[in-house]
């Protein structure tokens, strides 16, 4: 962890020093070895003690800024305000890393076993009148679909035709009542 500690107006003593870097452990075990930069400026306006921090690692950049009538306090508020900002990145990381590995699976040998009993993709789409022969055009157009589901105008029900196996023909699933 580099660590850089800057004061205008205010002189930058061992004290303070020695609590920025007791205060940023709690940032630094969100990273483990990762090399974090962080930048400390602090300074005072009238009578408020003003405490800016700066964290970059891997890339990212976190910031707080404060002010207290205490430079410790402004301290630890800036350390609560950047934990807070590694948390809610590290979360939606998480997230998208989560969501993006459950589209990306196939229900194809090992992984059919992982997930069991889920409806895992669901697909919206418009069913209209037309006759078997239209529907069995409306499937042949689809190269990558199966199945299609229409209303049948002979009957007013909804039927779903399907390929079969050999590919050559066709299946009908119509309900009975």
């Amino acid at each position: 962890m580099n660590i850089t500690i800057t004061g205008k107006e205010v002189k930058a003593t061992e004290a303070i020093k020695d609590y920025v870097e007791k205060k940023l452990t709690r940032i630094e075990k969100y990273f483990g070895e990762d090399e974090l930069e962080v930048n400390v400026t602090i300074k005072t306006e009238k009578n408020a003690q003003i405490a800016e921090m700066y964290v970059t690692v891997k890339g990212m950049s976190y910031k707080a800024v404060t002010e207290d009538k205490d430079l410790y306090a402004s301290i630890d508020k800036d350390i609560d305000i950047l934990e807070g900002q590694i948390r809610k990145a590290k979360t939606k990381r998480e997230k998208m890393q989560k969501d993006s590995s459950l589209k990306q699976i196939t229900i194809t040998g090992e992984e059919s076993k992982t997930i069991e009993d889920e409806i895992v993709k669901t697909l919206y789409y418009e069913i209209r009148p037309m006759s078997i022969e239209d529907a069995k055009l409306k499937l042949k157009e689809k190269s990558n679909n199966i199945f299609y589901t229409f209303i049948n105008v002979d009957t007013g029900k909804v039927n779903v035709i399907f390929k079969l196996k050999d590919s050559s023909n066709f299946g009908i699933v119509e309900p009975e009542a």
